[in-house]
């Protein structure tokens, strides 16, 4: 039997597959250059070196929806890693692959663009800090304004699936280069989003408050200019941002100690103690008021914004008066943090809660519809209110004409101030008595009023980020800090504009900082949310330093022991002071580390002030007849 079948397989040709090769044991195991596959993905993510007028070439990311057709184009300048801010996740979907503000524009259809400023990451060219406009500051012939205009003529020229209508957008550095591209702007830029952009460096944008420097930003300093990509913080001796200052000295000698003087930006900032040309010539608030209003733009701001609270309130008013039919130039202001309104912003810090996520309903309802109206093809017009305004207190939206509501001249209602009052009091009717009546207190460089309750924690971003909303009871009481406080309030009291500081005061130095701080006080008892019984919210804060009370760009000495008047305006509010709140009112000399200590005694550059500068002061509050000190409050009636 088994014969046959033998002879039979015998004529049988076998087909017999080769043998597969196989890997090399000993290959190295990285793959030379790993691609995911992306047939699937619902949209395509291009890179691309864009060229500018000059030559240099700027790294652009572009994501384009897959079917995009006729697509409206959102552009966001950085110097913040344009590759990262478009790998949110390593995911399919374009909406989860940049930040949460593009979720709904890339879901939309919109083609999203990030691309490095340049000399920063991946970008040719040379970095400079806030590049000056062309002029006397800027001897090129580029800047951010023309990096702009060259970046959107390439758009619309190679995005194929674009309607031919950009927007820009961007919070902080990017919101001052979507501010930038409004000078001179490309005919295709449709919208503008400035949000909470850097306008004045020194007025009170990141660098300077009323000329008090911002020490906290010296790890911006090191992160930012010591490499091309991201650099590192300041190593710490201590784990107390307030020792590690004091420790040092002047905000000059903390950046010596720390190599800062290699950065030729540090050595600007520290040569310009004073608001002279070099920062007035930089001021974009300034610039876009000699400029025509062309582009639809919705200035975005937060109220308890701690690094860019002035940029987005001031360009407003610098540009409104040119919007003669109220439909080009907006404002928002939200109860967020700096540049909270592009993520999920419900609480503010550890204990102020907020009515739902209201930077997310913002988003939905007013930012995404006036950008659908402008950049869309035929787009749909916007149902929203030429400002956006959350009223603090009552926690509601609401929607105005105009903003503020009142001020000293040209509102619908005039300022009423509240008077620092015998007592520590603090009421609307100007206090009896003479001129000659003062409060005083004893302001000691050695020992400065934390800003927060230390340790002020340099690991901690948070304690800095919601700082603007923190329990002013740390402060309250302290022997250096003079605290007025109104009696419980029977009826609500709305104000709705910038408060203004009309303090006068002595001091027995020769120069002086003055901080003063507008606070909502909670009832001794929220039974609802226990955490706010006695909270003392801040509502306005803000810092003045004595030297420049009768110039920006000319300081000089306080004259010893004689009354000078220090007026100063302080952050936007819209705020309602509940029945049963009180109105307190703190003046203070310090807001340590936060600014730079004034030494007390006059020097040319604070900066540079030596250790025997730094001296005790007694300081006086006058509070009757002719020098009457108070807070002018933009009041309006209630809603």
């Amino acid at each position: 039997m088994k014969l046959p079948l033998l002879a039979a397989l015998a004529g049988v040709i076998l087909t017999v597959a080769p043998a597969q090769a196989q890997t090399p044991t000993f290959i190295p195991d990285i793959a030379a250059k790993f691609e995911w596959p992306t047939s699937a993905y619902d949209y395509d993510k291009r890179v691309v070196m864009v060229p500018m007028r000059d030559g240099v070439k700027l790294y652009t990311v572009i994501v384009v929806p897959k079917g995009a057709k006729d697509a409206p184009i959102l552009l966001t300048r950085t110097p913040y890693n344009a590759k990262r801010a478009t790998e949110r996740t390593n995911s399919p979907y374009a909406s989860a692959t940049a930040g949460q503000m593009d979720e709904p524009f890339l879901a939309d259809g919109y083609i999203r663009v990030y691309q490095d400023v340049r000399g920063k990451y991946r970008s040719e060219g040379d970095y400079v800090l806030n590049r000056p406009l062309r002029g006397p500051l800027n001897a090129t012939n580029v800047d951010h304004a023309t990096d702009a205009y060259d970046t959107i003529d390439w758009l619309v020229k190679n995005v194929r699936e674009s309607n031919g209508r950009v927007g820009v957008i961007g919070s902080s550095y990017p919101g001052y280069t979507a501010a930038m591209a409004l000078i001179d702007p490309h005919p295709a830029l449709k919208a503008a989003v400035p949000q909470s952009p850097m306008i004045d460096g020194w007025m009170g944008d990141d660098w300077f408050q009323n000329g008090a420097f911002r020490q906290v930003n010296f790890d911006w300093f090191t992160s930012q200019m010591t490499v091309k990509m991201e650099g590192d913080d300041i190593p710490r001796r201590n784990f107390d941002d307030y020792t590690n200052f004091l420790e040092a000295g002047s905000a000059g000698e903390y950046a010596r100690r720390n190599g800062l003087e290699q950065i030729p930006a540090w050595r600007k900032i520290a040569e310009h103690p004073a608001y002279d040309a070099f920062w007035q010539g930089q001021a974009l608030d300034k610039i876009l008021a000699g400029k025509p209003l062309k582009v639809p733009t919705l200035w975005m701001g937060a109220l308890w914004d701690q690094e860019d609270i002035y940029g987005a309130i001031n360009a407003y008013k610098a540009t409104e008066p040119k919007d003669t039919n109220n439909d080009m130039n907006f404002l928002a202001l939200g109860p967020w943090r700096h540049s909270g309104a592009n993520y999920e912003q419900r609480q503010l810090g550890p204990v102020l809660k907020l009515p739902g996520d209201t930077a997310t309903e913002f988003r939905l309802k007013v930012l995404k519809p006036f950008l659908d109206q402008h950049l869309k093809t035929n787009g749909r017009k916007a149902e929203i209110a030429p400002v956006t305004i959350f009223e603090t207190g009552t926690m509601e939206w609401r929607r105005y004409d105009r903003y503020p509501l009142a001020c000293a001249a040209g509102c619908q209602a005039k300022m009423t101030p509240i008077y620092l009052q015998p007592g520590f009091g603090l009421g609307f009717q100007a206090p009896a008595g003479s001129g000659l009546a003062f409060d005083e207190y004893v302001s000691d460089p050695a020992k400065p009023v934390p800003y927060v309750p230390r340790p002020v924690r340099w690991d901690d971003p948070d304690q800095w980020r919601y700082w603007l909303v923190s329990d002013q009871r740390h402060a309250d009481g302290r022997p250096d800090v003079l605290t007025y406080v109104s009696e419980p309030l029977t009826a609500p009291v709305k104000i709705a504009g910038e408060p203004v500081a009309n303090i006068f005061a002595s001091t027995s130095g020769t120069d002086s900082d003055w901080v003063v701080k507008l606070i909502d006080v909670q009832p001794g008892v929220v039974p609802s949310d226990v955490q706010m019984g006695g909270y003392e919210l801040p509502v306005a804060l803000e810092i003045f330093r004595g030297r420049y009370r009768d110039s920006f760009e000319r300081p000089s000495p306080i004259p010893a022991g004689k009354v000078q008047r220090y007026r100063f305006e302080m952050p936007p509010t819209n705020h309602v002071f509940l029945p049963g709140h009180r109105i307190m009112v703190q003046v203070q000399s310090t807001l340590f580390p936060l600014y730079d200590r004034n030494p007390q005694t006059y020097v040319s550059n604070i900066f540079f002030a030596k250790p025997g500068d730094y001296r005790k002061a007694t300081q006086r509050i006058y509070r009757g007849g002719g020098q009457a000190s108070s807070i002018e409050l933009p009041v309006v009636p209630v809603n």
